[in-house]
């Protein structure tokens, strides 16, 4: 039960895969202008995360090893394809889906999804390869999140399109909307994040 829960919590917490490993940190760059469409990134990573790895866990003992990378990114894009239709399927996700354009299909190239595949998956049963598949895509679209919260909040004075900041007279601040700025708050979080945890402060 103690490592399942550490299965669980670490990708989230101590081994968060952006703020600890730093993997596919682009989509905080892409996808985090505005709250919604982070939202809907983070949970398209986590599903693909997670049932990639469900996947090539049941399968582990018949890939070949000198195929494994290639089975390994077809099972990601077949999960890939899923998640993009499911959200060109539902009125309410369709238009983020279009906001969002190539940045849903390029999960694919995300390093998070295949270094989880290889460091985990492929070496673990399946429920507990799940489990962590959800947990670090959980770790990783909660960092989306609160970057996208920052940058909406600061640069448009807005939270899910509705204003907020405006509402008090707040000009908002066009510089934060810039990419840059996405990578200056992603190195802020991971400064308070390390600055917190003092065992990543001796690594």
């Amino acid at each position: 039960m103690g490592k399942m829960k550490d299965t669980v919590l670490k990708p989230i917490f101590k081994g968060n895969p952006i703020t600890v490993l730093v993997l596919g940190i682009c989509s905080s760059l892409a996808v985090t202008v505005e709250l919604k469409g982070a939202l809907v990134m983070a949970l398209s990573v986590t599903i693909v995360t997670g049932l990639s790895s469900l996947v090539c866990s049941l399968i582990r003992k018949t890939i070949p090893n000198r195929v494994r990378i290639i089975i390994q990114l077809v099972v990601v894009a077949l999960m890939v394809i899923l998640v993009d239709q499911f959200l060109k399927a539902f009125e309410a996700t369709y238009a983020i889906d279009k906001q969002l354009s190539v940045y849903i299909g390029l999960i694919i190239t995300n390093c998070m999804v295949m270094g989880r595949i290889e460091a985990f998956a492929l070496g673990n049963k399946p429920v507990p390869s799940l489990l962590d598949g959800l947990a670090n895509g959980l770790g990783y679209g909660m960092i989306l999140v609160i970057v996208a919260f920052v940058r909406e909040l600061l640069g448009s004075g807005t939270l899910f399109g509705y204003p907020v900041l405006s509402a008090l007279g707040y000009v908002n601040n066009g510089l934060v909307i810039l990419p840059p700025m996405a990578l200056i708050i992603l190195g802020c979080i991971i400064w308070v994040h390390r600055s917190i945890d003092k065992d990543l402060q001796e690594k």
